[in-house]
């Protein structure tokens, strides 16, 4: 399995209604590869069985999607996942590690 294929399998494991971040990610792989992870997301050969608008910024700013901020912020608001002013509301709550 390459490293972005580790990186869809371990995005199948976030449940609806939370959240991950690149930065977690790539913890879970035991590197540091932050941009690498982004990279993954962002060619993401199936983002309805590989929920990459799950993942965010480390500060819980929602961070870059495929199709847009607007309809990443859609995804996540149909999870109930609240976002405010461009952040997740108590992202510490909601935040999945793995």
């Amino acid at each position: 399995m390459n490293f972005y294929e580790k990186c869809y399998e371990l995005l199948k494991q976030i449940p609806k209604g939370k959240v991950t971040t690149y930065k977690e990610i790539a913890k879970a792989l035991n590197t540091e590869a932050y941009r690498a992870v982004g990279s993954a997301m962002k060619n993401n050969p199936d983002p309805v069985k590989v929920p990459c608008h799950r993942v965010v910024k480390t500060d819980g700013s929602l961070g870059g999607y495929a199709y847009g901020e607007i309809k990443k912020k859609s995804l996540l608001k149909e999870e109930g996942v609240k976002v405010k002013n461009g952040k997740i509301v108590d992202f510490e709550t909601i935040l999945h590690r793995f």
